[in-house]
C-alpha cells in the first residue's frame, strides 16, 4: 500500500514512497509490490502512435521554420544572440563561411552539410550564399533555470523529459498541458527531436511562451543529474511493470515520454525508476503522444489534490 503524500519527505530521494523502502531503496519488482496486472492490460497497452514524416534532419524546406539566408544575416544572428535551431551549408564551402562556422560551433549550434543544390531548392531568397539558418521560435533555458523554479516553488518539482519527440504538433500539445498543470519545465534533446518551431508554437496556443524549455546535449546523463537533484524519474513503456497511477507522484518528479514510434530508447529506460504504462480496452492499440503526456501530467496533478 502506498504511503500517504503527507509522511513523504518534501524533496530528496530518501523519503518514503511507492514500492521504495527507507533511504529510497526499492522493494523487489512491480509485480511484488502491487500484485499482477489483468492479462487485459499486459496485453492492451499504450503506444504512441507512429507519424510517417521525415527524419528531423532532413532539409526539406519547412514553413514552420524561420529562414535566416546568406553568410552576413547568419552571423548578424549569431552575434545578436539570436535561438539558432540548426545551420545548413554547402558541401565543399570555404572563405568567410569557414570563421562563420566556427562561431557557430562554440555555440555548440548544429552543423548540417548539405548539397547546394538542396540549398538552392530550399532557399526563399535565392541568394543563400551558401548557407542557410533555422531560428528558434523562442529562447531556450539552462537546465539551471528549470531546476530552480522547481527549488523556488511551493509545489515538489514537476518536470517533463521528452526523448526524440519529431512531430511538432505533439510537442505543441505537451506544452499546452505542461502549462495546464503548472509542471516546471521541459527537456528536450538537440538532436532528433523536434526543436522549437512557428509550427510547435501554434499547437501550444500560445503555451511556449509560459513554460521554460532547456535544449541538452544527452537525455540520459541529463536525468542522471537530475536524480541527484532528489527527482526520482518515471518513464513510459508498453512493457512497464506499473500501471501508470500505482506510483506514487506527489514528490519531486520528472516523466519521461518516449519517440512516437519506437517509444524510450533503452539507456534513458535503465535510467528511470519506474516504468508505467496505460491501460487500452477498444480497438486501437495506441495513443498519441501529447494524449499521453496529458493523461501523466493530471494524474500527478490528481495525487497531489492540488486546486486551483
Amino acid at each position: 500500500m502506498r504511503k500517504n503524500s503527507k509522511d513523504r519527505a518534501p524533496r530528496g530521494r530518501k523519503g518514503p514512497s511507492a514500492g521504495r523502502g527507507q533511504g529510497g531503496e526499492r522493494k523487489g519488482t512491480g509485480a511484488e509490490r502491487r500484485g499482477p496486472a489483468p492479462e487485459r492490460d499486459r496485453e492492451r497497452i499504450v503506444r504512441a502512435e507512429r507519424v510517417d514524416r521525415e527524419p528531423i534532419a532532413s532539409t526539406k524546406s519547412d514553413s514552420s521554420n524561420e529562414q535566416v539566408e546568406g553568410r552576413h544575416p547568419v552571423l548578424e544572428a549569431l552575434r545578436s544572440g539570436r535561438e539558432i535551431n540548426k545551420i545548413l551549408v554547402a558541401e565543399g564551402a570555404q572563405g568567410s563561411i569557414t570563421e562563420l562556422l566556427g562561431k557557430a560551433r562554440a555555440k555548440n549550434i548544429i552543423i548540417q552539410s548539405v548539397p547546394r543544390a538542396k540549398l538552392d531548392q530550399i532557399s526563399e531568397g535565392r541568394n543563400h550564399q551558401g548557407i542557410i539558418a533555422y531560428i528558434a521560435a523562442k529562447e531556450y533555458v539552462e537546465l539551471d533555470v528549470i531546476l530552480a523554479a522547481a527549488n523556488n516553488s511551493p509545489r515538489p518539482g514537476l518536470i517533463i523529459v521528452l526523448d526524440e519527440i519529431e512531430d511538432p504538433h505533439n510537442l505543441g500539445s505537451i506544452l499546452r498541458s505542461v502549462d495546464g498543470v503548472g509542471a516546471h519545465g521541459v527537456i528536450i534533446p538537440k538532436r532528433r527531436a523536434v526543436p522549437l518551431t512557428a509550427t510547435v508554437a501554434k499547437a501550444s496556443a500560445g503555451a511556449i511562451e509560459h513554460v521554460p524549455v532547456a535544449r541538452v546535449p544527452n537525455i540520459s546523463q541529463t536525468i542522471e543529474q537530475l536524480k541527484k537533484e532528489g527527482y526520482w524519474v518515471v518513464g513510459t513503456d508498453v512493457d512497464g511493470e506499473n500501471m501508470y497511477h500505482q506510483v506514487d507522484l506527489t514528490g519531486p518528479t520528472v516523466l519521461v515520454i518516449g519517440n512516437e514510434g519506437k517509444g524510450l530508447g533503452e539507456v534513458v529506460k535503465k535510467r528511470c525508476d519506474y516504468l508505467v504504462r496505460l491501460p487500452m480496452i477498444g480497438q486501437v492499440q495506441s495513443l498519441n503522444a501529447g494524449v499521453a503526456t496529458g493523461i501523466l501530467l493530471y494524474e500527478t496533478l490528481r495525487q497531489r489534490g492540488e486546486k486551483k
